[in-house]
């Protein structure tokens, strides 16, 4: 059994940052793509970055130069370090793995940006 636990959401002041952090756990034979997306109240749910096995990266345009995906593969766990948040990046975020050739979600961890 497989589980992603995340952490590191919170409420911050308009040009604050946030470490997101999502850790997979359980019997894993092979770890492909990772990455985050979010969901705001009354919106579709979105990418924000993806970071390939290999390391190739994607971000959001509206995030980039603010966030970066990274991740550790010794831990199995992906990090989304967030700077410079704005009030339009309040959303739930939520991790996306791709492990053992199944897609699976965290639960999700609130990140709440105050003007």
């Amino acid at each position: 059994q497989v589980q992603l636990v995340e952490s590191g959401g919170g409420l911050v002041q308009a040009g604050g940052s946030l470490r997101l952090s999502c850790a997979a756990s359980g019997t894993i034979f092979s770890i492909n793509a990772m990455g985050w997306y979010r969901q705001a109240p009354g919106k579709q749910r979105e990418l924000v970055a993806g970071i390939t096995g290999g390391g190739n990266i994607n971000v959001k345009d509206s995030v980039k130069g603010r966030f970066t995906i990274s991740r550790d593969n010794a831990k199995n766990t992906v990090y989304l370090q967030m700077n410079s948040l704005k009030p339009e990046d309040t959303a739930v975020y939520y991790c996306d793995v791709v492990l053992n050739r199944l897609t699976y979600w965290g639960r999700g961890t609130q990140v709440t940006v105050s003007s």
